[in-house]
This record gives C-alpha cells, structure tokens and sequence, in this order.
C-alpha cells in the first residue's frame, strides 16, 4: 500500500508541474492588454503554487503540515478555475488549450479534494 500511495504522490507531482508547464506556454501567447496582463500575473501565481504545495507538502514536518499544504494548492486551483473562467467569459481567448486548462484545473482540484478527504479521515 505504502508503494502504491508513493506511486500516486509521484504522478500528481508530476501532472501538477506538467500542468504549469502548460499554463505558462499558454499565459505567454495571450493579448497584453490591460486586463489580460493582470489577469495572466494572478492566475500565474495561482496555477504554478499548485504543484508547488504539492512538493512543498512531502517535506512536511507531520501529518497535519502535509495536509495543510495539499490544502493550499487545492485553494490555489479553486482560485485557478476563477480566473481561467475570467478570461473565457470575458473572451480574452477561445482556444481549444483553454478548455483543457479547465478540464486538467477541475480534475487536479478532485484528486486534491479527495486526498483531503482520505488525510483527514472523511472518506
């Protein structure tokens, strides 16, 4: 089980940095104007700490320090989903990357939610 659960860690670890990988790729090729600039700085921010938390959180000091970080990364892709939905609903950008920006958003946030859940004993 212990094997199994590394093995997990590893792949959400390495789906949250292919996912930063792909939003800054994405952020780079949209209009500088006004709005999408600032935009683009906060969801920056937002979508990279993600899989920050999540490599933060396996040098935690115990469990409830893990937990705390997978916390904050699954706020960080809640506030990810606000301004990825922002630039759609606004029409800054209609591209097809978009919509799997939202769709790899929503499921990093499930498994995140659900890791939760197991961590503290919910589920």
């Amino acid at each position: 089980m212990q094997n199994q659960n590394s093995k997990l860690k590893t792949e959400l670890k390495h789906r949250a940095y292919q996912y930063s990988v792909a939003m800054i790729e994405f952020l780079d090729a949209l209009p500088k104007d006004i709005s999408t600039t600032v935009i683009t700085k906060q969801l920056l921010r937002s979508a990279t700490s993600i899989g920050a938390n999540i490599v933060e959180a396996k040098g935690a000091s115990s469990k409830r320090d893990f937990t705390n970080f997978f916390g904050y990364a699954l706020k960080s892709a809640n506030e990810s989903l606000y301004w990825l939905g922002l630039l759609r609903d606004a029409k800054k950008i209609n591209k097809p990357q978009l919509e799997y920006l939202l769709n790899e958003t929503k499921e990093l946030a499930s498994i995140l939610g659900a890791s939760l859940l197991t961590l503290k004993g919910k589920r």
